[in-house]
């Protein structure tokens, strides 16, 4: 893990904007107009990291993940329709 001197700290603006210090732009390969993300750790740090690269493991995945994809029951819209309605 890298660590940069201590004592770098940066006051926040009345927009809750912070600005991302030279030295760790630089070290983060992160150009104006890039995107960042926010990963808060187990002992209650937050780390930023650039978009992309991932600290912690991947993410949970969200709830409807597994109904993602593509049908392939091959059964016309009138007979899901039936089934989905009870068959009245």
């Amino acid at each position: 893990m890298y660590y940069f001197e201590v004592g770098m700290s940066n006051q926040i603006t009345s927009k809750g904007q912070v600005t991302i210090p030279k030295r760790i732009r630089e070290f983060l390969g992160v150009k104006p107009g890039a995107a960042v993300d926010f990963e808060a750790t187990t002992d209650g740090r937050v780390v930023i990291v650039a978009a992309g690269r991932k600290l912690i493991g991947k993410k949970k995945p969200s709830r409807f993940a597994a109904l993602r994809g593509t049908a392939t029951v091959k059964m016309t819209t009138q007979q899901i329709m039936a089934l989905t309605r009870g068959g009245e």
